[in-house]
């Protein structure tokens, strides 16, 4: 049975409870690419403040992190936040701040409001209505118009899901991809964000999402000699032209990308 979410003890009275620390560099780095292009207008702000949540046992994907935003506006500030005290320190010796700084914290935000909010790999230890507590707690501690992006990936980043949310809920949903790690779309399924990875059965709307996007890919079989990705490039197509609300285009499907509302999956 999984843990409530808690007050970890200490001084900060970080709220959750501490993640595997699996780590690997670049493994987020689709996350990152997405964020610098979907969000660019909150980066766009004078000092804008970007948590990384539960970066594990290594800080490298926070510095990372740092480093792509940072080319979209040199004034982002990234604080890098864990509930294990070595982990902190781990970070504490990359530091740079105020450009990048490492603190204990958990879904509390340590106080700080970030305009935007990466928490990846995060919630799958968690019970599926644990994950809707901790996405509340992480939204009412956005700065206002802020943006929580939380989902999970593989272990080397070939394979992602990730969900958008604001005050208003949950807004986007993406898929993320190296095409070529592929036998079909359906394969993102194990790496769907804890409020959705149950629901993945029939009669789901994630399900006919995944169906049909499979469905896509086989019928575009015809461009497998082209490579996997000019094949997820047209499933993807298709998939529009079929009526599906995929709001991005061919430069983003060319990355191995797809978003859509939330309403299209929401359980």
């Amino acid at each position: 049975m999984a843990r409530t979410p808690r007050l970890a003890a200490g001084r900060a009275r970080a709220l959750g409870l501490p993640t595997r620390g699996t780590t690997n560099p670049n493994r987020l780095r689709r996350v990152d690419r997405w964020v610098a292009h979907a969000h660019r207008d909150l980066l766009a702000a004078p000092d804008p403040l970007v948590v990384d949540l539960g970066y594990g046992s290594s800080p490298i994907t926070t510095v990372e992190l740092a480093a792509r935003l940072r080319a979209v506006n040199p004034a982002v500030r990234v604080l890098g936040l864990e509930l294990d005290a070595e982990r902190v320190a781990a970070g504490k010796a990359v530091a740079d701040p105020p450009a990048l700084d490492f603190r204990r914290g958990g879904f509390e935000l340590a106080g700080a409001r970030p305009v935007l909010l990466r928490a990846f790999n995060v919630l799958r230890q968690y019970t599926e209505e644990q994950a809707a507590e901790a996405w509340d707690t992480m939204v009412g501690r956005l700065a206002p118009g802020g943006v929580l992006v939380e989902g999970t990936c593989d272990e080397i980043g070939r394979r992602c899901c990730w969900v958008a949310l604001t005050s208003d809920g949950p807004r986007t949903f993406t898929l993320s991809c190296l095409p070529a790690d592929l036998e079909t779309p359906g394969d993102l399924a194990e790496r769907l964000p804890k409020a959705l990875i149950h629901h993945n059965v029939p009669g789901e709307k994630v399900h006919a999402l995944l169906s049909e996007l499979d469905a896509c890919w086989a019928t575009c079989a015809p461009f497998a000699p082209y490579g996997p990705r000019a094949r997820w490039v047209e499933s993807v197509r298709l998939l529009a032209e079929r009526g599906w609300p995929v709001l991005d285009d061919r430069k983003r499907w060319r990355l191995g990308e797809v978003t859509l509302p939330w309403d299209v999956v929401s359980p």
